[in-house]
């Protein structure tokens, strides 16, 4: 453990996970709309809450990830800690909270400009309630269904083994078919997670279908496991610009794009010196 400029103690980037060994455990109506990746995107954020009241999902998780890369990380923290029933640690919200990790020098610095611009909230009770809801986040949710095919459902950034900082690629289906088996080992029926940005459904096969594929809806299964990744509100990487998201029900998952005003938030972006142009124009390609 060392300290940071903050004068929080921070876990060393390899024992994380010790540090980290927290869950959460709930009951849930359905339908749930599952968020992940906002990054600081009030906009993308903004229009998903609302595609979601218009349906009348009362229940949000966000698997994390509210803060980095984007303009506008206290309005974003704002509005989950309004909006969300549960809100995960991602690893930029660690990243802001305590210190980077293997992070290049973009991300790095929007990690420090967003930890700044967080500090520097005049309105003491904010500025804390906001710390205070970064620092209590749990790394994993896990909600026991008495339906079959929804079972066990866990809830994780990146991976259920490795919640905060671990990538599941489509790629690795063939790269790496072991790490899938071994995922897959640590749930019941269906884990979400977000952190790649690009939204599908794995399976212990090993295989990954995409949203196309599967024309955005999952039904789910009791004969299968399966890994879905929600994709990101805030920073689309799968070519499709529009904020990306799930809502599950006792049937199906279904994949939502919802478009915003993506050149305004570049706009902003383009605006503070201390973010990377890159982060903003990748937004216009959801890349």
């Amino acid at each position: 453990m060392k300290q940071n400029l903050l004068g929080r103690m921070t876990p060393d980037c390899g024992s994380i996970w010790a540090e980290f060994d927290c869950e959460n455990f709930g009951i849930f109506s359905m339908p749930i709309a599952v968020i992940s990746d906002i990054h600081s995107n009030l906009d993308a954020l903004q229009a998903v809450l609302a595609d979601i009241d218009q349906r009348g999902v009362d229940q949000i998780i966000c698997l994390g990830d509210v803060v980095g890369y984007g303009p506008e990380p206290a309005a974003c923290l704002d509005l989950v800690i309004e909006q969300c029933s549960v809100c995960l640690m991602g690893n930029h919200d660690y990243a802001v909270l305590y210190e980077p990790c293997n992070f290049n020098i973009g991300a790095e610095s929007a990690c420090y400009w967003t930890r700044k611009k967080l500090e520097a909230e005049k309105d003491a009770v904010l500025r804390d309630r906001r710390w205070d809801f970064l620092g209590a986040m749990a790394t994993k949710h896990v909600i026991q269904s008495d339906i079959a095919r929804q079972g066990e459902m866990v809830f994780v950034h990146g991976s259920p083994r490795r919640p905060i900082n671990e990538y599941v690629f489509p790629d690795d289906v063939c790269s790496n078919p072991g790490k899938l088996h071994l995922l897959f080992e640590r749930f019941g029926r269906l884990c979400f997670v977000g952190h790649t940005h690009v939204p599908g459904v794995f399976f212990d096969t090993p295989d990954f279908y995409g949203t196309e594929e599967l024309e955005n809806e999952y039904p789910l299964s009791d004969s299968y496991k399966a890994l879905i990744n929600v994709g990101s509100i805030g920073q689309p990487r799968d070519r499709d610009n529009r904020a990306s998201y799930v809502v599950v029900d006792e049937e199906k998952a279904t994949f939502i794009r919802v478009p915003y005003d993506v050149d305004a938030v570049i706009k902003k972006m383009c605006a503070i010196g201390e973010i990377d142009e890159y982060l903003a124009s990748r937004l216009r390609d959801g890349r």
